[in-house]
């Protein structure tokens, strides 16, 4: 079924990449979470009100708060689809997860709403009448919303859309939401206990607003600048290491816009005898090759790596061996090796996880004064010249 509607209304459906083909399938997901929940509405706010059941109904107004959510998902995908301009050079792409946020906030106020629906209820109970007519319709819910949780997700782990996968997680909160309060039915029905039905809906309750406090930190991280998926920061230092001459990476950085919308930079390490002009190209070609392959614009910066120096290899493989035991969590490169009439100034950059440089711990200046004394202490006329800079996306590969 899900393939079917795929290949009905989303042309071109296996370019994921193309941002119009993102924005036809966040179209399609909205558009049917819509009509799904429309119809849902209708029929729980009908037979709630005939069975007096505030969960039914509560229920069903759930249902029309989720098309409005969809709604909201529906201009967050159309608004995000909108072309760079001279005001947003970097596109529109992150209105996706305002959206996606807006959906999070909406779950808590329907979680909010429901406790204190269900909280009022225990404390006045109603009769609930429970027919044949009323478990039918429950029942065809649950499996609607089974059906839409397994929808959302699949189109939303097919274009990575943070606001797809909240309302898939939406849906399966649904499932619960009304499988409960089916169950809560039945129990009234044969004990006759009314408080019942506002006891269930206290726990659904908080099963939602547990679920959307979740779901808020999960699509507000991109906007705060999250670190970076790790197996995207393997794959782009995987498929750079896999070109001629190259020799490491570091100082990798992400930089996200959005679904589909996301600039990178990092530094190659190439053999610093090497022809500057073939180093060059192979850099313009990882560039291009990000850009159409992987969708990613990318500048790179070209480090030279001195190789074959006996004495800066030997220096090289004594800091990554100090940095192994001192912290794993850190990394070391663009090493330099400038002699003096005195002395020799050993230069290089030490990558470090952010928290270092402002910890109370001061783990970020420990770890220069144990190296800078290890340094010394092997080599007493070496002195360490150490840029402590934050590691934005840590990286396996470094040679320099």
């Amino acid at each position: 079924m899900i393939e079917l509607l795929v290949r009905l209304f989303v042309k071109n459906h296996k370019n994921t990449a193309d941002s119009a083909v993102r924005t036809a399938y966040g179209n399609l997901a909205c558009v049917v979470s819509v009509v799904c929940n429309l119809l849902l509405f209708l029929g729980k706010t009908a037979v709630g009100t005939l069975a007096g059941s505030v969960s039914i109904t509560a229920d069903g107004l759930n249902n029309l708060s989720d098309a409005s959510s969809n709604i909201i998902s529906l201009v967050g995908f159309k608004l995000g689809a909108r072309p760079a301009d001279s005001g947003h050079p970097y596109g529109h792409a992150r209105y996706e997860y305002l959206s996606g946020l807006a959906v999070s906030v909406m779950i808590l106020v329907i979680g909010v709403e429901l406790f204190k629906e269900s909280f009022f209820k225990i404390l006045h109970p109603t009769p609930v009448q429970f027919g044949w007519l009323t478990a039918a319709v429950l029942l065809g819910s649950i499996l609607v919303k089974l059906w839409m949780s397994r929808f959302n997700r699949v189109i939303g782990v097919r274009i990575q859309s943070e606001t797809l996968l909240a309302v898939s997680v939406d849906a399966r909160n649904d499932v619960i939401t009304t499988t409960s309060v089916l169950v809560a039915a039945v129990l009234v029905h044969f004990t006759g206990f009314d408080r019942l039905d506002g006891i269930m809906g206290i726990g659904v309750a908080g099963f939602i607003l547990y679920s959307g406090v979740q779901l808020v930190r999960s699509t507000i991280n991109p906007l705060l600048g999250a670190a970076p998926d790790p197996g995207l920061v393997e794959r782009i230092e995987h498929k750079a290491m896999t070109y001629p001459g190259v020799l490491g990476v570091h100082d990798l950085m992400i930089h996200d816009y959005g679904p589909g919308n996301r600039l990178v930079s990092f530094h190659i390490e190439m053999d610093a005898k090497s022809d500057v002009m073939q180093s060059h190209n192979v850099i313009d070609t990882i560039e291009k090759d990000l850009l159409i392959q992987d969708g990613m614009v990318a500048t790179i910066h070209y480090d030279p790596v001195v190789t074959g120096d006996s004495h800066v290899d030997e220096i090289r493989t004594f800091l990554q061996q100090q940095i192994g035991q001192l912290d794993p969590a850190a990394n070391v490169h663009d090493l330099r090796i400038v002699p003096g009439p005195s002395h020799t100034n050993v230069i290089f950059d030490c990558a470090v996880p952010a928290e270092y440089l402002t910890d109370k711990q001061r783990r970020g200046a420990k770890l220069v004064n144990a190296l800078r004394t290890a340094v010394q202490q092997k080599w007493p006329d070496h002195f360490c010249v150490i840029k402590l800079e934050p590691d934005y996306a840590p990286c396996t590969h470094t040679q320099s």
